[in-house]
């Protein structure tokens, strides 16, 4: 590790400060300092998450630029880009739109505790236990959110409430002997595991019974029955921002969508010749259809999609060396998604190792309606997913020896688009890396890219040009979904606007990169430089890659001398 500059120890101050207000956010990452908290959603809470980040871009901002390193200009420009959109969040009432959410909605937060938190010494369950205990006045502000979002206007889609509804209710009809925080907490014995049924039972379960009460009444009446922010007060202006906050760039949404549709008849191009080659003609459906049908194309049952899943990523760790220079320590496991969530979630998502090295990598396969879960679309799902996408970059970045521990584990935060671009970019690559079986793996890859095309389409369309829900649904059922996930991303789509950009926004960026370096270098071009340079510094900024990866990329010299 070299040593620190002033930019980094302001850096490191932010961080420090932002997980003692984010205490699940320190949790996920393996601090254990602030176990018996929850985050305070309340005032006091948001305004002291903006007034920490604000104070870090003021401190950094008073460092000239002018002769600072490359990594201290990055961490410079972050921090002031995560005050921007912190103090943008707050002034649009942001908080009030997102306090329902079926996706990671506070009704969710306590499952995922259970799973990183240990609770297996006096010590941690007595911390498990008051972070338990703490659910009531937690959901208790959430409440009043919604109060809050009553009066502005800005509720919730009312499809998003509706989903939020039934996952309360399912939750609450389990007996408490099968309660799910219970049930996965990490105690040392039955007893141990008695005493957080209890706590359970008096106060969890009536603080969800609140909440639910809550949202069924008044607020579901309120809630938004066109499901996009072009419903809402002020929608135009919250879009903008949504958009901006997860890609960084100011995109028109109508710029947006014109994207997307050219991306698509680009991608259509190369299902065609795909189908024509396996004698379909130009049935692109048909081939897809027999797919589909394909019993040896299906899991019988979730371990075998798990096992299918955990098998890609030992494959593709096996060639990742002819692609890239650097490769994680952390290992990627899979899991199944948990039962009580799996109806509403999307069909695999990823969480990041523990910063301490404790826990490795998990990515989580949706094993609900496994007819619909192809073994031809799971394989560019765990590309994107694991390796070499998500599990790669970020665990890469979260091992880098010489980056701040911002940098490391709280760039995301502005650097959305650029890691969801770069698994999309993976999902590309495992093609070049020879890691697709057959033609019918391909033909998933590229419904999958066609699937981030249109989300520029759908997502632009409903929250910026007034696009109904079922509009998004027959599109995406156009594009390849099936019926299953073109609902649950729909859902997705309304309950977190913008987010669905990041993916082909950002990968056009790399790829763009990519072009313009090969172009420069000609026969000079190292493609594992390019991809040590893109992953070597981080979760940035789409912008500041665009400035700084030219000047990272040296062209290596060939054989001959040139």
């Amino acid at each position: 590790m070299t040593e620190p500059t002033a930019i980094d120890e302001i850096a490191t101050r932010f961080w420090d400060a932002h997980l003692r207000l984010s205490p699940l956010t320190a949790t996920t990452y393996g601090d254990g300092r602030f176990d018996d908290r929850l985050d305070d959603p309340g005032p006091e809470g948001r305004a002291a998450r903006v007034a920490v980040a604000r104070q870090a871009a003021d401190e950094a901002l008073a460092i000239p630029a002018d002769g600072l390193g490359v990594e201290d200009r990055i961490t410079r420009d972050m921090l002031r880009i995560a005050a921007e959109l912190a103090e943008r969040d707050a002034a649009l009432g942001f908080h009030e739109l997102a306090a329902v959410d079926h996706m990671q909605g506070p009704q969710t937060v306590l499952a995922q505790v259970a799973q990183f938190q240990p609770a297996d010494s006096p010590e941690r369950l007595e911390k498990f236990l008051a972070r338990l205990e703490a659910y009531g006045g937690f959901m208790d502000a959430y409440i009043r959110i919604l109060d809050e979002g009553r009066a502005s206007g800005r509720t919730a889609a009312r499809i998003v409430v509706e989903r939020t509804i039934d996952q309360l209710k399912r939750l609450l009809a389990m007996p408490i002997g099968q309660a799910v925080v219970p049930s996965m907490a990490q105690v040392a014995s039955d007893a141990d595991r008695e005493r957080v049924r209890d706590v359970v039972r008096d106060v969890v379960y009536p603080a969800d019974r609140r909440y639910l009460e809550a949202l069924s009444g008044a607020y579901l009446e309120a809630s938004r029955e066109v499901p996009g922010l072009a419903s809402a007060p002020n929608g135009e202006e919250l879009y903008r921002h949504a958009v901006r906050a997860w890609t960084t760039l100011d995109l028109d949404p109508r710029d947006v969508h014109q994207i997307g549709l050219e991306e698509l008849a680009s991608i259509d191009a190369e299902r065609l010749e795909i189908a024509r080659a396996e004698g379909f003609g130009d049935d692109v459906a048909g081939y897809r259809a027999v797919l589909a049908a394909d019993p040896a194309n299906r899991a019988s049952t979730r371990e075998e999609l798990v096992a299918r899943a955990t098998g890609d990523i030992t494959r593709a760790m096996a060639v990742a060396p002819t692609m890239f220079g650097r490769l994680p320590s952390a290992s990627c496991e899979v899991r199944p998604v948990e039962e009580f969530k799996e109806k509403d979630v999307a069909f695999a998502y990823y969480f990041s190792p523990a910063a301490d090295g404790s826990r490795d990598g998990i990515y989580y396969v949706n094993t609900y309606d496994l007819p619909s879960r192809n073994f031809s679309k799971l394989a560019s799902t765990t590309f994107h997913e694991a390796v070499p996408g998500h599990h790669f970059q970020i665990a890469l970045e979260m091992e880098h020896p010489n980056l701040n521990v911002f940098r490391r584990l709280g760039s995301r935060i502005v650097g959305g688009a650029y890691v969801e671009g770069w698994g999309l970019y993976a999902e590309r690559l495992a093609d070049e890396m020879g890691l697709y079986r057959n033609p019918g793996e391909r033909m998933g890859m590229l419904d999958a890219q066609a699937w981030r095309a249109s989300r520029l389409v759908v997502d632009s369309g409903m929250h910026g040009l007034g696009w109904t829900r079922r509009q998004s649904i027959d599109w995406l059922l156009r594009t390849g979904l099936s019926d299953t996930d073109a609902l649950i991303e729909t859902d997705r789509y309304i309950c977190w606007p913008g987010q669905a950009l990041c993916y082909m926004t950002g990968m056009r960026e790399i790829r763009r990169l990519r072009r313009e370096l090969e172009a420069r270098d000609g026969s000079r071009f190292d493609l594992r430089a390019f991809h040590d340079e893109v992953i070597g510094h981080g979760s940035l900024p789409l912008a500041t890659l665009a400035a700084e990866l030219p000047g990272w990329v040296s062209p290596k010299l060939s054989s001959a001398g040139g």
